[in-house]
């Protein structure tokens, strides 16, 4: 399998990503880890090493979710919860409208044609589930920095409640915001102390440095045309970093261990063990099927395997679950072969063209399940 792996990491360079990080654990231990390219070929010949931080994107999620989970557990709230009851302003009937395409801006996309939604009847259900009627959506950094906040918790909805499946980031920047109120905390504090502390994932951080001071040891992404750069040591989500580079749903930075470890410390509480600040009912729970349309299956803020056999998810077992980002990142717990696997990589460096980073992310799946 090394063989394998260490020729998938190779050939993706210069064509898929600059920089790749593979760690792979299979029954706790460390079974590969390799860390390949270059993190801004552009500007540095500093090579990738194992410490080098890469832009989780939407694997923040999975963060924001843990964080609120430890709230869960702790009786502080509940899944049934209206999101009304912590963020007061998220109430009273709201259209459904069509939502701007995220990924090509001036296109429109209609879910439900026409109704309305009271925004007091969503819950944190829905948002973990990604059921809540929530737009995917919405160009938070074309506004002014004071019309963000307004903007989303007086939001439009795209459909009603529970009828469809739809990943939504609007769902997940609420989701930080709930963290916040319930915690007393800011969302980086919030998930320092009750995430990354309890795991020891020492590099776990929001803004790994300020908006001039490059470090080369980061993994950069895309040239960002509504900033006028290349993103590097900073959020590559323009949502994110009109929201100061600190939100639920992106704009946390980890090296490829910390994520690995994570995902392990995720795989032990479904076992009773470990050190995952959740009880390990609530986290088997998170990782069951909560909310399914066709192929696309959801449990609390994790994917679920899709039964797609041309998907990168396929390979793996029936009870995989994890989360993928959009700037190349991926992490996939396979409970059934006691596999983790984590992989981060600076896709967006090319582009924003999923093709090569989906067929990499497949056949890196297929060769971890062939080797076990």
């Amino acid at each position: 399998m090394q063989k394998q792996l260490d020729r998938l990491l190779t050939s993706g360079l210069g064509r898929v990503y600059t920089a790749a990080a593979v760690h792979i654990r299979h029954r706790g231990e460390t079974i590969y880890e390799r860390v390949v390219g270059h993190p801004n070929p552009e500007a540095s010949p500093t090579p990738a090493r194992i410490d080098t931080l890469f832009d989780l994107a939407s694997l923040t999620k999975l963060f924001t979710t843990t964080a609120f989970l430890t709230l869960v557990d702790e009786g502080i709230i509940s899944l049934t919860t209206p999101v009304a009851d912590v963020l007061p302003e998220f109430q009273g009937l709201r259209p459904i409208r069509p939502y701007e395409h995220p990924l090509n801006p001036g296109e429109w996309v209609t879910v439900d044609p026409d109704g309305e939604v009271d925004a007091g009847t969503i819950t944190f259900h829905h948002l973990l589930t990604h059921t809540s009627g929530l737009p995917p959506w919405h160009p938070l950094y074309r506004l002014p920095t004071d019309r963000i906040r307004p903007t989303v918790l007086h939001t439009f909805f795209s459909y009603q409640p529970g009828t469809h499946v739809l990943y939504s980031d609007v769902g997940l920047i609420l989701l930080g915001w709930a963290v916040e109120a319930l915690t007393g905390l800011p969302l980086d504090r919030a998930i320092q102390e009750r995430v990354a502390d309890p795991l020891g994932l020492t590099t776990l951080a929001y803004r790994p440095v300020g908006r001039t001071r490059f470090q080369p040891n980061i993994a950069a992404t895309e040239v960002c045309a509504f900033r006028g750069r290349r993103m590097w040591g900073e959020v590559h989500d323009e949502n994110a970093w009109a929201l100061g580079g600190i939100a639920g749903h992106a704009g946390l930075f980890a090296t490829v261990r910390d994520v690995a470890a994570f995902g392990q410390a995720w795989l032990d509480r479904l076992g009773d063990r470990g050190t995952l600040p959740i009880s390990g009912h609530l986290a088997r729970q998170a990782v069951r099927e909560q909310a399914r349309e066709n192929e696309v299956r959801r449990g609390w803020g994790w994917a679920l395997r899709a039964p797609v056999p041309e998907g990168f998810t396929y390979p793996l077992g029936e009870q995989a679950f994890g989360h993928t980002g959009f700037t190349g990142t991926s992490l996939y717990i396979d409970p059934e072969r006691e596999v983790v696997i984590a992989a981060l990589t600076n896709r967006v460096y090319f582009g924003r063209d999923p093709q090569g980073i989906t067929a990499w992310r497949r056949a890196l799946h297929e060769e971890v399940s062939k080797g076990l």
